[in-house]
């Protein structure tokens, strides 16, 4: 009866919710994969935490069609979710240019925030990262032998795009670019960007060096989401050094229609010009990605009309608040007679604005009543979420308390109950409204 009628509260909002499924790499547990490669063993980067959204009201409104472009592949990411909002090729592979340096800038940001590198450290410029081996391409104009702060190469990475700066930095940490390339290909996998692979650390061609349009808006998104000490240096506008002022190339961070605070171009001639963007409004963060515009100024509308389609015709909802209890169900042979079940992180859903009345809410139970022990976190069932038949997501259903066994006189007559009705382990249930 209780679980009917709370079930009954909580659809309408649970309607409108979607599992965030972002994998965030905790502070405690980021590895030391130099220190790791020196000793012959490689160190994945683990433990990961979701980043959180925020409810909106819905505003009921047509949607139109996505926008289109001349440009080989484009994505726009929910960031909160990691739910695709619109796509072309997206997995088709290309090469990511200086999209590369997103990777490179990420290993970094990694050792500064475990603390093993320190913005204020010295590096020393070793000869294969001299400017001058970088004459027709990006670079922040380093000088061999020089000694350089670990920030302002970090910033020549991310602002300049300097290609000089992006082999200085693996030098320093990994003895040559071929280990630190490692690392990045490590941390490709650890990300789950399955159709990427590193080259080299600056995106200059090589078929080896390829990723996709999704891929490059994964990566954006756990720069931001893994990285808020480092993530800020992608709104600036500018960087000098050695007396010369370099601009970032990012023209959408001029844009005041948009609240765009970041993250990285790059450009090949054989893949034409590429941009990953994200930007922020109503509590809501999108990530888009284009690839293969034919120009600077093509690549920045492209981002910008995918960016204010998602904002003009999309909202994100996180109406249920992980560790609330939505549901209950009965056990036996346990100290307590049920269990209350719920979601470990908040459900959160980018959704078509108006859309809210298609929405239906589904759990499936691994049972129709359950057995103790139940340790709290044990995945006792699942949400879905759907917007008409189609389903968006799927959430796992948690006991959120310690079920212990009862006594003994008390899972007797359980045990004599489950005998003559049985334990429903094999059940499942289905509802949807």
């Amino acid at each position: 009866m209780h679980q009917s009628k709370l079930l009954n509260l909580s659809v309408t909002a649970a309607a409108l919710a979607l599992f965030i499924a972002g994998n965030a790499l905790a502070d405690e547990a980021i590895p030391d994969p130099f220190s790791a490669m020196r000793s012959g063993s490689a160190a994945p980067a683990q433990n990961q935490q979701q980043p959180q959204g925020t409810a909106q009201t819905p505003v009921p409104m047509v949607i139109p069609e996505a926008p289109t472009f001349d440009a080989q592949s484009w994505v726009l990411l929910d960031y909160y979710s990691g739910r695709v909002i619109t796509e072309h090729n997206k997995d088709e592979k290309i090469w990511p240019a200086s999209l590369t340096k997103m990777m490179t800038a990420y290993v970094i940001g990694m050792e500064l925030k475990a603390g093993r590198l320190k913005m204020e450290d010295d590096v020393t410029i070793p000869e294969n990262a001299w400017a001058k081996n970088y004459s027709d391409s990006s670079k922040m104009f380093i000088e061999v032998g020089k000694t350089i702060k670990v920030g302002d190469l970090l910033r020549g990475i991310i602002i300049q795009s300097g290609n000089d700066a992006c082999v200085a930095m693996a030098v320093h940490l990994a003895g040559t670019e071929e280990g630190f390339v490692s690392v990045m290909n490590s941390y490709a996998q650890r990300l789950g960007l399955r159709n990427t692979h590193f080259a080299n650390v600056h995106g200059l061609f090589d078929e080896q060096n390829y990723s996709t349009a999704y891929d490059m808006a994964l990566l954006g998104r756990a720069v931001i989401r893994d990285l808020p000490g480092e993530y800020p240096i992608y709104s600036q506008k500018e960087f000098s050094f050695n007396g010369i002022r370099q601009y970032n190339r990012n023209r959408l961070l001029w844009d005041k229609g948009l609240n765009v605070d970041g993250i990285k171009t790059g450009h090949l001639s054989q893949v034409g010009y590429n941009l990953v963007t994200s930007a922020v409004k109503d509590n809501m963060r999108l990530v888009a990605a284009v690839i293969g515009a034919k120009s600077e100024k093509m690549r920045a509308a492209d981002n910008r009309a995918l960016l204010l389609y998602g904002f003009n015709y999309f909202q994100i909802y996180s109406p249920f608040q992980g560790g609330k209890a939505l549901l209950r169900r009965q056990v036996r042979m346990g100290n307590k007679n049920e269990v209350q079940l719920g979601l470990k992180q908040d459900l959160s859903l980018v959704i078509p604005r108006g859309s809210q009345n298609r929405m239906n809410v589904g759990y499936k139970l691994k049972a129709s009543q359950f057995v103790a022990p139940i340790k709290a976190g044990d995945e006792l069932g699942t949400v879905e979420v759907k917007l008409d038949d189609k389903l968006l997501s799927t959430a796992p259903l948690v006991a959120l308390e310690d079920v212990g066994e009862g006594g003994f006189f008390s899972r007797m007559v359980d045990r004599a109950m489950m005998f003559f009705t049985g334990s429903g382990s094999d059940a499942n249930e289905n509802e949807n409204k």
